[in-house]
C-alpha cells in the first residue's frame, strides 16, 4: 500500500525522492511527503492528495535542498487523509523523522506512556509514535542506532521504517518487520524503497531485507544487522527487468498494457515447466508418497487471488481427486481450520507480502501443515516462509486491478494440478495429453482474443452497457468462478454495483433484484452445462434483464436467440476455458471504466499490495 523511498548521496535528494515515489503510485495512496536533511535541520513538506500536488508545492524538488532524504506515499489506516496525518512524521523535539509502512498494533499504549513523559503529538497516526519513541530513547543518551533498536523492540505489529536523525545528517536508518523493504546499492549513493521500480532508474543491485533487519547506511557504506542485533551479510541481487517494464509502452493505461502482456506472461510461466509431455517442477519437494497421504488441500488468498483459488477447487478436485477448500486469508486464521501433516495449504499472493495471507501461512505452519506459495516476487516474505514456492513470471504489474498476475496464478494452478495427477495417476493418459497440449496453446488463443477485431467487439458491448446501474454475472461450475473475477474487475475500476452468482442460485433469492434494464452477463462456455445456463438466461430475460452472453464460438449462434449481445471466444478443453473467458471480461471492465471517466490504473480507495490486515 504505502510507498517508501530513501536516498543518501551527492545529488539533491528531493527530485530523486519525488521521481521514486511516482514509480510507486500504483500501490494506492491518499497523501505524499518528503523530509530532507540539509546538514543542520530536518525540513518536511507533505500534503493530502496526489503526488503532483506535492511536486508543484516543491517546484519539482527545487524548493527544498539537501542530499539526504526520505519520502512517502500514504494510504490511510490510522487517521483520515490529511496534511497532518501525512508522512514523514517529525518527533516532538524535531530530532527524528520517520516514514512508516504497516501498523504498530500497540501504538495506543506507547502513545499514552510517551504523553506521560511529556511528548506531544500532532497527528492521529500510529506512525508518529515511532518517531517520538525513537527520540525519547535518543534523549536518554543512546546513540541513533541504539535508540532505533530499543524503540522497535517495544513496537508490536508490522513496520518498514525509514529514519533520519537531525544530529546524524550523513546517515539513514531503516528497519523491517512484516512489511516489504529493499536496500539499493548505488555508486556513491545508497537507497531504500518499498519496491524495486522506485530506484531502478539508479541501481539494479538490491537486497530484500529480512524480518527484524536493520540497516545503517551512508553514501558509501551500509551495515546490516539481523533481528538479534548482530552484524549480518546481505548480498545484492541483480534486477534483470528494465524501466520499460514499468512504463506504458505506448498504451493509454498500464491496465490495458498488462492485459496485452498476458500471452507472454503465461508463456514465461508455463514453458520452463512443460517438457517432453510432462510437468517438471524441479524445486518442488512434493513426492508421490506425500501426495497420496493428503486428506485435504486448502487454497488461501485474498481478492483476485482467492478467485483463482475458487477455480483451483474445481480444477484440482477434477484432475487430482483430492478434496480442496478455498478460504479467504482474512478468515482462515480465525476459523480454527483442521490442519495437520496430511494437509497442504496453497498460499497465493501476487506481491508475496499480503498481510492476511502471510498470517494464514504462519498459522498453517504452526499447526504442522505443509505450505506451498504461488507468488510473483522473488525473495518476498511469503516466498521465504513457505515450505515450497512456485513463482509466476508475470513481471511487474503496475495497474492496481490485477490482470496478468491473475492469469499467471491460474496457469500455475493448471501446472500443479497436472503435476499432482501425473504423480498419482488420476488422469487417463489420453486425457492428460489432450489437456497438456491445450494448455500449451493457451497463449496463442489469448492472442486471438486481443486482436483489433476481438477488442472492438468488446468495446462495442461496453458502449451499450456502461450506463447500467446494476450488473449481475451468472454461470455454472468453472464459469461461476470466472464470474467472481469478472464482477470484481467491474467493481474495482468502473465503480458499478456488480454481483456474481452461480446461475442455479438465481431462483433462491437474487432473481428478486432483476428488473427492466438490469444487465446480466451470462457465461456459458461448457457444452455440457450450456442448456442449464440458458434456462437461467430465459428466467432473467422474462423479468426485463438485458443479457450479454459469453460463450465458445460453436455455441454462439445458440446463445444469440436468447440474449441481446454475445461475445464469442475460442474453444479449449472445458477445464482450461477460464484462462480464455477472463480476457474479454477484463477488457469489458476496462472500456466501461473509460467510458465512465474513471481513473483506470488507480481506482479510488484501493491499493496494489495490502500489507495490513
Amino acid at each position: 500500500m504505502c510507498g517508501i523511498v530513501g536516498y543518501l548521496g551527492a545529488e539533491q535528494a528531493a527530485p530523486i525522492l519525488l521521481d521514486g515515489l511516482s514509480k510507486l503510485e500504483y500501490r494506492g495512496y491518499d497523501s505524499a511527503g518528503v523530509c530532507i536533511s540539509d546538514g543542520r535541520d530536518l525540513k518536511v513538506a507533505k500534503t493530502k492528495g496526489r503526488l503532483a500536488k506535492l511536486s508543484e508545492l516543491l517546484d519539482g524538488g527545487k524548493a527544498i535542498t539537501g542530499t539526504v532524504g526520505i519520502g512517502h506515499t500514504r494510504w490511510a489506516t490510522h487517521g483520515a487523509p490529511s496534511d497532518e496525518n501525512s508522512h514523514p512524521h517529525i518527533a516532538d523535539s524535531g530530532k527524528i523523522a520517520v516514514v512508516h509502512n504497516g501498523i504498530i498494533e500497540n501504538y495506543q499504549q506507547l502513545k499514552e506512556k510517551l504523553l506521560a513523559k511529556g511528548k506531544r503529538f500532532h497527528s492521529e497516526t500510529d506512525s508518529e509514535v515511532a518517531a517520538n519513541l525513537i527520540e525519547y530513547f535518543y534523549d536518554q543518551g543512546l546513540d541513533f542506532q541504539s535508540a532505533v533498536r530499543k524503540a522497535v523492540d517495544r513496537m508490536e505489529g508490522s513496520y518498514a521504517l525509514g529514519i533520519l536523525c537531525r544530529d546524524c545528517p550523513d546517515t539513514i536508518a531503516a528497519v523491517k518487520k512484516d512489511s516489504p523493504l529493499i536496500f539499493g546499492f548505488g555508486d556513491g549513493c545508497n537507497f531504500i524503497a518499498s519496491d524495486v521500480p522506485a530506484i531502478l532508474k539508479h541501481t539494479r543491485k538490491v537486497c530484500y531485507l529480512e524480518d527484524g533487519d536493520m540497516v545503517i547506511f551512508t553514501a558509501h557504506s551500509a551495515r546490516f544487522y539481523d533481528a538479534a542485533g548482530d552484524l549480518a551479510e546481505r548480498r545484492p541481487e541483480h534486477i534483470t527487468w528494465d524501466t520499460e517494464s514499468a512504463e506504458k509502452g505506448g498504451y493509454a493505461h498500464f491496465m490495458i498494457k498488462e492485459i496485452h502482456e498476458q500471452p507472454k506472461a503465461i508463456r514465461d510461466t508455463l514453458s520452463p515447466r512443460m517438457k517432453d509431455g510432462a510437468i517438471v517442477l524441479d524445486d518442488l519437494s512434493l513426492d508421490a508418497a506425500y501426495l497420496k497421504s493428503l486428506s485435504r488441500i486448502y487454497i488461501v488468498a485474498c481478492g483476485s487471488a482467492y478467485y483463482v483459488g475458487v477455480q483451483g477447487k474445481y480444477i484440482l478436485e477434477k484432475l487430482c481427486k483430492i478434496p480442496v477448500e478455498p478460504v479467504l486469508a482474512s478468515e482462515f486464521r480465525y476459523a480454527d481450520p483442521v490442519l495437520g501433516k496430511d494437509t497442504l495449504v496453497l498460499i497465493i499472493s501476487q506481491s508475496g507480502e499480503t498481510a492476511d495471507t502471510k498470517g494464514a501461512l504462519e498459522e498453517a505452519k504452526a499447526h504442522g501443515a505443509r505450505t506451498l506459495a504461488i507468488v510473483n516476487v522473488v525473495g518476498s516474505a511469503i516466498a521465504r516462509l513457505a515450505d515450497d514456492v512456485i513463482y509466476t513470471w508475470a513481471g511487474p504489474e503496475i495497474a492496481v486491478a490485477t490482470t496478468k498476475a491473475y492469469s499467471t496464478q491460474l496457469s500455475v494452478i493448471y501446472l500443479l494440478s497436472l503435476y499432482i495427477s501425473q504423480c498419482l495417476g488420476t488422469v487417463e493418459r489420453a486425457a492428460y495429453d489432450r489437456i497438456y497440449r491445450e494448455l500449451q496453446a493457451i497463449p496463442e488463443k489469448i492472442e486471438a482474443l486481443l486482436t483489433e477485431e476481438a477488442i472492438s467487439r468488446v468495446q462495442y458491448c461496453a458502449s451499450q452497457y456502461f450506463n447500467n446501474r446494476d450488473v449481475f454475472y451468472i454461470g455454472r461450475n468453472l464459469d461461476s468462478a470466472t464470474c467472481l473475477e469478472g464482477s470484481l474487475k467491474l467493481k474495482e475500476i468502473a465503480y458499478l454495483h456488480s454481483e456474481a452468482y452461480a446461475a442455479g442460485e438465481l431462483k433462491h433469492g437474487p432473481i428478486s433484484l432483476i428488473e427492466d434494464g438490469t444487465l446480466v452477463v451470462a457465461i456459458a462456455t461448457n457444452p455440457a452445462l450450456f442448456d442449464k445456463t440458458m434456462s437461467n438466461v430465459k428466467e432473467v430475460k422474462a423479468r426485463g434483464a438485458e443479457v450479454l452472453g459469453l460463450t465458445i464460438e460453436r455455441l454462439a449462434y445458440g446463445m444469440q436467440r436468447d440474449t441481446d449481445s454475445v461475445i464469442a471466444i475460442p474453444e479449449t478443453d472445458p477445464i482450461l476455458q477460464p484462462a480464455l473467458s477472463i480476457i474479454p471480461l477484463q477488457c469489458l471492465a476496462y472500456y466501461i471504466a473509460l467510458m465512465r471517466g474513471c481513473d483506470v490504473d488507480k481506482p479510488r480507495n484501493l491499493a496494489k499490495s495490502v500489507t495490513v490486515e
